[in-house]
């Protein structure tokens, strides 16, 4: 007879309100504001946004953040999340629109150095995007109690210093085109997290650093990193 093994729960966040989210995958946008695809040396005009992944339990809800192994060039990216409630294949805008449950603020946190070997090599991003604790996140606010629009601000500081700064409305894509695109290239379910992008100014952080990241109307995320 086979040896059972553990069960495995999913991880989750909270909502603002109460309830919590279950997560089920987390996906990303890459270069999805023009000025940031800039400053990492790409030509947003002929390179469009992307998608890459990190694993569901990247997700952490908390005022401390340990400190990464392996990098000594962790940078900051404040990004709008999306939290899907329903999903599929192959949605329309307006189907994809519905599927959206509600907003958060989350920081992609990314071992730059790694990253950038990476690429020079040709090599995947797995280990510079998708480690432990790599995804803050903000609690989760049903989108029937916030207004998000093109004029919506988005901004991170450090130690009380702006870093980023921006609105939602220099997207390239909006999240419903977002979420229509990804889903032509996989079926998306409830329970999917999709991280939109960030604006300029990503920069490293240091160990005992405060990080304040905002988004007009959502609750905002506040962490120190150990």
């Amino acid at each position: 007879m086979p040896k059972l093994l553990p069960q495995i729960s999913l991880p989750y966040v909270t909502v603002e309100g109460g309830g919590l989210f279950p997560v089920r995958r987390i996906y990303c946008v890459g270069r999805n504001y023009a000025d940031h695809a800039r400053e990492m040396g790409s030509d947003p005009d002929r390179e469009p946004p992307f998608f890459f992944s990190k694993p569901a339990d990247a997700a952490i809800q908390g005022h401390h953040v340990p400190y990464p192994p392996m990098t000594s060039d962790l940078h900051h990216e404040v990004e709008l999340v999306l939290a899907l409630a329903s999903g599929g294949r192959d949605l329309t805008p307006e189907a994809a629109d519905k599927a959206i449950f509600g907003y958060a603020v989350g920081v992609d946190l990314t071992r730059r150095d790694l990253q950038a070997e990476a690429k020079e090599k040709g090599r995947p991003w797995d280990l510079a995007k998708g480690f432990d604790n790599s995804a803050p996140l903000g609690r989760i606010l049903p989108r029937e109690r916030v207004e998000i629009g093109n004029a919506t601000r988005i901004q991170l500081a450090v130690d009380g210093v702006t870093k980023q700064s921006g609105t939602l409305g220099q997207m390239s894509w909006a999240p419903a085109e977002i979420v229509s695109r990804l889903s032509a290239y996989v079926e998306l379910k409830a329970g999917d997290l999709i991280f939109t992008g960030t604006p300029s100014g990503v920069g490293p952080l240091e160990r005992d650093q405060h990080v304040v990241a905002e988004i007009d109307g959502l609750p905002r995320v506040m962490f120190t990193l150990e």
